[in-house]
């Protein structure tokens, strides 16, 4: 049984992976220089505004979002085959929001990869990523996407 804490931990560290992977395609920053600046600057540091003041961002499980972005990063291309095969007709990764792209690719790995996450937590948190930056909509497409990578690799 997962602890709240470690739960929180580990859906910090899935909402900073995303950010993460989607800072590394609009800039390329590799990936090195991003997870050191994630660590020293992002992740359970002083939220950096005046509106929040004295906030501190949740704490994440570093080593969890290290292997997500890391991981992502070093198999990208079967990720992507992965993900492209399970999008409609004609529909390609390059059609899509370069934030919900960044969900699937770490919700795709996570189930690839995570064989210790079960399978509807794992869809389940990404799709909570997911209604961070968008509607319903959208969330229900993220479950629907994973929900098929799922059939694929966890049998």
């Amino acid at each position: 049984m997962t602890s709240p804490a470690r739960s929180q931990a580990r859906s910090t560290a899935r909402l900073a992976a995303v950010q993460a992977l989607y800072q590394q395609q609009m800039e390329g920053t590799p990936l090195n220089k991003l997870l050191d600046e994630f660590h020293q600057h992002r992740i359970g540091r002083a939220v950096d505004d005046e509106e929040h003041e004295g906030e501190v961002y949740a704490d994440a499980e570093i080593a969890f979002f290290d292997d997500i972005v890391s991981g992502v990063h070093a198999r990208r291309e079967e990720i992507d085959e992965r993900l492209t095969g399970k999008l409609a007709s004609g529909w390609t990764l390059v059609r899509l929001d370069k934030t919900m792209l960044q969900i699937l690719r770490a919700g795709a790995y996570e189930l690839m990869a995570r064989a210790d996450v079960p399978r509807a937590s794992a869809i389940s948190e990404y799709v909570d990523v997911a209604k961070a930056f968008f509607d319903d909509r959208e969330a229900k497409f993220v479950n629907g996407i994973l929900d098929a990578v799922a059939e694929d690799v966890r049998s």
